[in-house]
């Protein structure tokens, strides 16, 4: 479904990031593992590469906060392959003290985190999107989350050690839209741009906590990474090529 597509995949080192990587390549795909961590990412590169038996996974150093970051991985990209189809969305920087309880953030702290995550979103598809007009064509999948769409099921968090940031929803709901004005700004350019939220993925969470996630969705609860890459597929592929600025959730029915 994504034969020779370039699909630059930010984060792309990273848990989902990762998973990613494998979809866009079992598609036949070209994945491109966008990561600020060289380290990691040269051998996530190599470690898919060899596990997939595949030449099609390559690694550029990138900060999506960075304007002349982003502006060296374009042109390495063009140089090599001569064409970039897709950008994914899915890096997700922050600083020190993100993720504190309400009351306990901070001014400067808030602002941080918005502006590396939901400014380094909106930095990095504002360059591809310059090139992608340019080009001709192109497509912004950006990850979101249900807590951009839905407040917050603070109960599930109830005598364990996490929470939902605020930050976290501020983000992920200002992306969502950020999606639809991006899509409607580009019109007769053939860029399209989608956003996916997904539910809670299962990462060694806390029992208790799996329990009453659980109790809010309808048949399995916390989703497995790989439970959205076929969603993720569907957008970079032309079975979606006329879905724009929309919203997908897969969340097991927790938003219901």
């Amino acid at each position: 479904m994504l034969n020779n597509k370039v699909v630059t995949i930010t984060g792309g080192a990273g848990l989902i990031g990762q998973e990613f990587v494998k979809a866009v390549v079992e598609q036949n795909g070209i994945a491109i593992i966008a990561d600020i961590n060289e380290e990691i990412g040269l051998k996530v590169k190599d470690d898919l590469s060899l596990k997939l038996d595949t030449k099609n996974i390559d690694f550029v150093r990138l900060d999506i906060t960075s304007k002349e970051s982003l502006n060296e991985c374009i042109d390495y990209l063009n140089n090599k392959y001569r064409h970039i189809d897709a950008l994914v969305n899915n890096a997700y920087p922050r600083n020190k003290n993100y993720a504190r309880h309400f009351f306990d953030v901070e001014y400067d702290d808030f602002v941080e985190n918005l502006g590396l995550n939901l400014g380094g979103y909106f930095i990095t598809s504002q360059q591809f999107a310059k090139y992608f007009e340019t080009q001709g064509h192109g497509n912004i999948v950006n990850i979101s989350s249900i807590y951009g769409v839905i407040a917050p099921k603070f109960e599930v968090y109830e005598n364990t050690l996490m929470t939902m940031p605020v930050e976290y929803a501020a983000i992920k709901a200002g992306l969502i839209h950020l999606t639809k004005y991006m899509a409607k700004y580009f019109k007769g350019m053939n860029i399209k741009v989608n956003a996916l939220s997904p539910g809670g993925i299962f990462d060694s969470q806390h029992e208790s906590f799996l329990e009453k996630y659980k109790e809010k969705c309808l048949n399995k609860g916390m989703l497995d990474k790989s439970d959205i890459k076929g969603t993720l597929i569907y957008l970079l592929s032309d079975m979606s090529k006329y879905v724009n600025g929309q919203n997908i959730i897969i969340d097991d029915g927790f938003t219901i």
